[in-house]
C-alpha cells in the first residue's frame, strides 16, 4: 500500500502544472439557535457579497461549530456539536451535498485545526474527559492527544515551541500542554469573560489574543500570560477568526448577526457582512480559490528536486520569483519563503506528505508546484 500511494504521489507531482491566479471565498457557520435550528453553512465572496447558501439542517448539520477543507478529495467536513450526538460530517465543496461522516466524536466537536504533524486536532465540549483528540485526513482516529481534558473547549493554537493552549468557554481558563500534550496547568485563569477563540498574534509578538464571548472584548496577553490590553471591544458574542494573506482578520459578531473586518493592527474596517444578516456565526474560513489563467512567465517546474525534504528554486526563476508561499494539501498557509534571505524551503520540521508551493513572481503572477516531503 505505501508503494502505491507512493506511486500515486509521485504522479501527482510531474503532472502538467497550470499558471494560477488566486480568489478567496468567505465560509461562515451560522448555529442559528445553538441546540436548535435552523443551522446554516453560508458562502460569500471575499467583499462579503454573493451571499450562497450551502448547507442547512436537512445535509447532515447539526448545532454546526467548524469548518475545514479538504482541497484535494474537494471537501470539506464540519464539526456538530449537536445534542443528539455529535459528529464531523464530510460534504462536497461545490454543492454541500453529504458524503458521509468524517468521525463520530461523542463528546460534540468543537474546533479543529491541522497541527504540524498534519494531524487534525479536535475539541470537545461535553464529553466526560473532554481530551483533545487528534484524526488523519481520512477521518481515521489516532488518539487523544492530552493527558488532561478542559471542560467546554472551543478555541485552541499553538506557540513557537509548539506548546499547545486550549480555552475553555465555561471553566473562563485557558490551559497549557507541552508538545507531547502534558498538561502544564493553567496559563490565563483570571480576567476572561467566556473565551472561545484564540490565536498568537500574527507579529511574531508572541502574545496570545482571546475573544472573550459574554462580554465582547478581545484581550491580549503576553508570552508569561500577563494581561496586556483590551484590543477590541464592542463585539458581543465574538466567536470565528480567519485571517487574508495581508494580515487582514474576519471576526464573527453573533450579537449583531455581521462579520467584522479588522486591520493586523486590529483596528476596525468595516463590516463585510451587515448587521442581522446572520444568525449566529460562530466560526469563519476564508477559502482560496485557484483560478487557471493563461501566462508564459514559467513552462516548467520553478524548484528542484519534487520529492525529498530540502527544495531549492531553479536558477532560472531566481530572479523572477518575489516571494514562496507553501501550504499544506488542506490549503493552510505554513511559511512564506523571502527569496532575498533563502533559496531553499527546508521541511525537515513538518510532517512528511503533499505540499503547495506557490510562487509570486515581482509582477504579480503566481505559480504552484506540488511537492513530496519524504524523508
Amino acid at each position: 500500500m505505501k508503494k502505491v500511494i507512493l506511486l500515486f504521489a509521485s504522479c501527482l507531482l510531474f503532472a502538467t502544472t497550470d499558471l494560477w491566479s488566486q480568489d478567496f471565498e468567505v465560509w461562515v457557520s451560522d448555529a442559528g439557535g445553538f441546540s436548535n435550528p435552523p443551522w446554516y453553512i453560508y458562502k460569500f465572496d471575499e467583499n462579503g457579497d454573493n451571499q450562497e447558501e450551502v448547507m442547512n439542517e436537512s445535509d447532515n448539520i447539526e448545532w454546526p461549530e467548524d469548518i475545514f477543507f479538504l482541497e484535494d478529495e474537494n471537501a470539506v467536513i464540519i464539526s456538530n456539536l449537536a445534542a443528539s450526538g455529535g459528529n464531523i460530517s464530510k460534504h462536497n465543496i461545490d454543492t454541500g451535498d453529504f458524503i458521509e461522516i468524517f468521525a463520530a466524536v461523542a463528546g460534540g466537536p468543537t474546533r479543529m485545526k491541522l497541527g504540524a504533524d498534519n494531524l487534525l486536532y479536535v475539541l470537545q465540549w461535553s464529553n466526560s474527559n473532554n481530551k483533545v483528540l487528534r484524526y488523519q485526513l481520512d477521518g481515521t482516529f489516532v488518539d487523544e492527544f492530552t493527558n488532561a481534558g478542559v471542560p467546554q473547549s472551543i478555541g485552541l493554537d499553538w506557540d513557537a515551541d509548539g506548546n499547545l493552549y486550549v480555552s475553555s468557554y465555561g471553566g473562563s481558563f485557558v490551559q497549557k500542554f507541552d508538545p507531547d500534550g502534558n498538561d502544564l496547568g493553567p496559563f490565563i485563569d483570571t480576567g476572561l469573560a467566556g473565551p472561545t477563540n484564540i490565536f498568537f498574534d500574527k507579529s511574531g509578538s508572541g502574545d496570545l489574543i482571546v475573544f472573550n464571548w459574554n462580554n465582547g472584548i478581545i484581550k491580549r496577553f503576553d508570552s508569561d500570560g500577563n494581561f496586556v490590553e483590551d484590543l477590541i471591544t464592542g463585539v458581543g458574542q465574538c466567536e470565528g477568526v480567519d485571517f487574508y494573506p495581508n494580515g487582514d482578520m474576519l471576526i464573527g459578531a453573533g450579537a449583531a448577526g455581521s462579520i467584522k473586518k479588522y486591520g493586523s493592527d486590529f483596528n476596525f474596517i468595516e463590516d463585510i457582512v451587515p448587521t442581522g444578516t446572520l444568525l449566529t456565526p460562530n466560526a469563519i474560513r476564508i477559502r482560496e480559490v485557484i483560478l487557471s489563467v493563461p501566462e508564459n512567465e514559467f513552462d516548467q517546474n520553478f524548484i528542484n528536486p519534487t520529492m525529498g525534504s530540502r527544495f531549492t528554486v531553479i536558477s532560472n526563476y531566481s530572479r523572477t520569483i518575489k516571494s514562496i508561499q507553501v501550504y499544506t494539501i488542506s490549503g493552510s498557509l505554513i511559511e512564506t519563503m523571502d527569496l532575498n534571505e533563502s533559496q531553499t524551503w527546508n521541511a525537515d520540521n513538518y510532517a512528511e506528505g503533499i505540499y503547495l508551493l506557490k510562487a509570486v513572481s515581482f509582477n504579480g503572477n503566481s505559480h504552484t508546484q506540488k511537492v513530496l516531503v519524504k524523508k
